[in-house]
């Protein structure tokens, strides 16, 4: 049925349908596109503003705070589910939160920095030290290794040739 065919009373109820059908489905759509070309913090903003907009807006309807309640849980819902889309744009640390205390930005000084570190570190390709251990009282079992299964077995054996020839 088109717009020119629908009754002058039935127009009002058609649109609020319409809204109240596709509103959803095109925020979902936005805030999924904002998140891929926008990322986590573009999508915080707009939960923010959209809330915001919510909670101040007149509404003369006798549920007014309900209507409310619901917008909010279906900005919450939407962004949450735009948020967890596999391709939203992951945010870029800011450069001062990655960069380590003492460290400069000025190209010269990094280079030093550089130099004496790999300086105090030299030479890095020092052998490792061969270092032999012995523990008394004899082995130890090892729980689930081939040579402990293997002990266990040769001891069962010797248990039951003793038991068969006694």
């Amino acid at each position: 049925m088109s717009l020119q065919k629908l009754h002058p009373e039935q127009v009002d109820a058609t649109r609020d349908h319409a809204y109240s059908t596709f509103a959803p489905v095109l925020i979902g759509s936005l805030t999924k596109r904002l998140a891929r070309c926008q990322g986590a913090k573009e999508l915080s903003d707009l939960e923010k503003s959209l809330i915001r907009l919510i909670e101040n807006s007149d509404v003369n309807e006798p549920q007014a705070e309900a209507m409310k309640e619901f917008a909010i849980e279906l900005v919450v819902s939407t962004i949450s589910e735009a948020r967890a889309q596999p391709d939203s744009k992951s945010d870029v640390e800011a450069v001062g939160e990655r960069r380590a205390e003492g460290r400069s930005e000025n190209p010269d000084t990094l280079e030093e920095q550089l130099q004496s570190g790999l300086e105090d570190s030299f030479p890095a390709s020092d052998p490792p030290a061969v270092v032999s251990t012995s523990i008394s009282g004899g082995s130890k079992d090892l729980v689930g290794t081939d040579e402990v299964l293997r002990r266990k077995k040769e001891a069962a054996q010797r248990k039951q040739e003793k038991a068969d020839a006694g």
